[in-house]
């Protein structure tokens, strides 16, 4: 059973999505410029809610398929725990309609076994679009492209990831 604290986290999947050359997918969140999150051009990894009674590595794939129409991604590793970020004191409350004071987070990681053509951003039916651009970029990118209340989420990712991602670069499934 979950703690009140717990509660109040909106529970989410992140994906970091790795190509043959090792470079990590990103999109630039359609919404940036008058999103609430803050000011600027904001570039993050999939991610998304859990649906209720849905299994964290479903819906990772769900996501990614949403929102960046990807379907050729196998998930080779996940995160040992859940990863948590609190909203800024300016937008909690009014975000999710005030129900959530930030995420907890299950990241996993994916090889990208299919070709750039795939990306589609156009949304799933019943869906906003959320990014309205995309690109492939370097780990060590990532951190200064999120928004600054997500970094430290980011910095863990990465740290558990980037020894298992290097050796995904060039990797073509098995």
């Amino acid at each position: 059973m979950q703690s009140d604290r717990e509660q109040a986290y909106r529970p989410c999947v992140g994906i970091m999505i790795i190509n043959r050359e090792g470079l990590v997918w990103i999109g630039r969140r359609a919404d940036a410029p008058g999103e609430p999150e803050g000011p600027g051009s904001w570039w993050q990894m999939p991610q998304g809610g859990i649906d209720s009674g849905e299994d964290p590595r479903k819906a990772a794939l769900r996501e990614v398929k949403e929102e960046t129409g990807m379907s050729t991604v196998e998930v080779v590793a996940e995160h040992p725990e859940w990863l948590r970020y609190d909203l800024p004191p300016g937008i909690t409350g009014t975000a999710w309609s005030g129900r959530w004071r930030g995420q907890r987070q299950k990241w996993f990681l994916a090889r990208f076994l299919g070709e750039d053509s795939e990306v589609n951003l156009a949304p799933a039916a019943g869906h906003q679009v959320e990014f309205d651009a995309w690109r492939w970029a370097q780990l060590e990118e990532l951190p200064a492209l999120i928004v600054p209340f997500k970094r430290a989420v980011y910095e863990a990712v990465i740290a558990n990831f980037a020894p298992r991602a290097s050796r995904l670069a060039g990797t073509t499934g098995s």
